[in-house]
């Protein structure tokens, strides 16, 4: 099938304000949402603001809300849309708007930098790990975040209650915690933290509520919910509630 003139509504403005303005823009076969904001830039609005790097869907800086939906522009294939339809693209809502299509995340390295690193385990030096394929298997998962913020973003706990975000890391660093809590070279236990019950005291695992949004819009499949939030929410409950963890941790502060 030949290209055609799409329509397309985009939001343009800055942290005072704004609102979407409309285009009618070329589109051809086998193009994605990001290429249309491209020609936008080279024929209609070259002050466009948009962020992106590797057009591949491995770098996470396209990040948009398209028709209401989080998603990455460059994964975003035009032919998903009807050539009648009016694509409307906004920026993240769940972050502040520097301008147009950009948004400022910092919040989420600011929330990095609050998750304890990997605890290397004492008397082990590079190269001596080792580990079960199954304990790298269960964890490799995890590691293929691109960090978009996708997750983040349609988070409801921060997207609709920003008053919530001092307290609440979001499902992308709690899955981070998850990841290490698996971990069964991370020696933070030994050295006095407890991943699971600061996951639940300092990073407000208990604000989520398990509705799986953050999954549904991951651009890499993992599988945030089942297989990061809800162990989690496990342990730190075995944590606090179980009686025979909570009378082994009194034996052991006993004898130490």
């Amino acid at each position: 099938m030949s290209g055609y003139q799409a329509s397309v509504k985009v939001w343009r403005g800055d942290e005072q304000g704004g609102g979407l303005k409309d285009f009618t823009v070329e589109a051809n076969d086998g193009e994605v949402v990001l290429d249309i904001v491209h020609r936008l830039q080279a024929t209609q609005a070259p002050d466009l603001a948009v962020r992106w790097n590797c057009k591949a869907g491995k770098c996470g800086s396209c990040s948009a809300e398209i028709n209401g939906r989080p998603r990455l522009m460059c994964m975003t294939r035009m032919s998903v849309f009807d050539r009648a339809e009016t694509i409307t693209i906004t920026p993240l809502r769940t972050f502040p708007v520097i301008r147009d299509l950009v948004t400022d995340v910092g919040f989420n390295y600011r929330k990095a930098r609050e998750v304890p690193a990997f605890a290397p385990p004492p008397g082990l030096g590079p190269g001596e790990y080792r580990m079960l394929q199954e304990d790298v298997d269960r964890s490799q998962e995890f590691r293929k975040c691109i960090e978009c913020f996708l997750c983040q973003d349609t988070c409801h706990v921060v997207r609709d209650h920003e008053e919530n975000k001092t307290a609440f890391a979001g499902p992308r660093f709690l899955m981070r915690i998850a990841e290490l809590d698996m971990h069964p070279l991370d020696s933070a236990a030994g050295r006095g933290l407890d991943r699971a019950r600061t996951a639940q005291d300092a990073h407000g695992l208990g604000y989520c509520n398990i509705t799986k949004c953050c999954t549904e819009v991951c651009p890499e499949g993992i599988r945030i919910t089942d297989n990061a939030l809800i162990p989690m929410k496990e342990r730190a409950a075995d944590r606090k509630y179980d009686p025979l963890v909570w009378l082994g941790s009194k034996i052991r502060r006993w004898s130490s």
